[in-house]
């Protein structure tokens, strides 16, 4: 089962340099031990444009779909078997990246 983990920050590209490393440690555990799929952080929502094509003809708009205090500033996508174990593995890097993370699985199928 695969999971997103999503590191929540009011800020973009905070982490220090101390926190870096601890990031980077984790990720090559993730690697070590089969848990690690993909991951990266974003830039600022103020990058962002929202795209609608529900009507016939794109619609671009610039800046964030949501505005928010908080966004959504870098993810991890994670192998692992059940969710408990998905947990746990959040719970470190959330300890890592020294910030929030929140756990959603990919819908099956």
């Amino acid at each position: 089962m695969q999971y997103l983990v999503s590191v929540i920050d009011d800020r973009t590209a905070s982490g220090t340099p101390d926190e870096m490393a601890d990031i980077h440690a984790y990720n090559e555990r993730l690697r070590a031990d089969g848990h690690w799929v993909f991951a990266g952080g974003l830039a600022s929502p103020s990058s962002a444009t929202v795209i609608d094509n529900r009507g016939g003809e794109a619609i671009f708009t610039d800046g964030p779909f949501l505005e928010s205090k908080e966004h959504l500033a870098g993810f991890w996508v994670i192998e692992a078997p059940d969710l408990d174990v998905a947990l746990r593995l959040a719970a470190e890097g959330s300890r890592a990246c020294n910030r929030r993370v929140e756990v959603r699985p990919f819908l099956e199928g």
